[in-house]
């Protein structure tokens, strides 16, 4: 199924498909170009063979080492009791609107190298990496994730059982894009149809030397 196909069968109603595409260069690939992290979530399930396919691209992402560290930890809302656990752990803020969200994802990163004990200092980073591939696998598929700062780290390792040689990095909901009419906060409801903006690149891209305009 082409991208564009499975993005637009990804919306349930009219009111949902509406562009949120990037402002970039037409030469960005689309799968980045359309990806957006929504608030609004259909109840819709999220089939067990799209959620492999969302986790096996994430797999396959670069790590130092090939050390791999990134773990997740997955609830549906099909696992009742779990699915409450993990919603708890989140900020009231975002509690409000991922309830909906038909799958919710804790993500960990093992703090030191396996073959050696050492600390991994780029485990975090390798796991963001990990993060990139599951949204562009999910965007691929028609699917949309948001990813949360706003959780509670210190309980989530003791609900969730985690061990403590682990870091925490983002929470995630997953699924299918709803209407912004269903949020019911007036601030999420602009946030969703509003367009997007990143800093210009010269705020981000330098020469060999910090600050130095880099020349393209």
């Amino acid at each position: 199924m082409a991208i564009t196909e499975a993005i637009r069968l990804s919306t349930t109603a009219s009111s949902v498909d509406f562009d949120k595409s990037a402002d970039t260069l037409p030469s960005v690939h689309e799968l980045i170009r359309t990806r957006w992290s929504p608030r609004s979530f259909s109840d819709r399930p999220v089939s067990d063979q799209d959620l492999r396919t969302v986790l096996e691209a994430a797999r396959w992402a670069a790590s130092s080492n090939n050390e791999q560290p990134w773990r997740f930890l997955i609830a549906r809302k099909s696992d009742g009791e779990a699915y409450g656990k993990m919603l708890s752990l989140l900020v009231p803020s975002n509690q409000e609107w991922a309830r909906t969200a038909p799958v919710l994802i804790i993500m960990a990163a093992k703090k030191n190298f396996s073959h050696t004990g050492v600390p991994n200092a780029y485990a975090l980073h390798d796991t963001g990496a990990a993060l990139a591939n599951l949204f562009l696998q999910a965007n691929a598929l028609g699917l949309s994730a948001h990813g949360m700062a706003g959780f509670d780290r210190e309980r989530a390792h003791e609900v969730l059982g985690i061990p403590a040689d682990y870091d925490l990095g983002a929470a995630v909901a997953l699924g299918y894009r709803d209407s912004p009419d269903k949020l019911t906060n007036e601030r999420h409801q602009k946030a969703e149809t509003a367009r997007r903006q990143r800093k210009p690149l010269n705020e981000i891209a330098f020469g060999p030397f910090w600050n130095q305009p880099l020349s393209l």
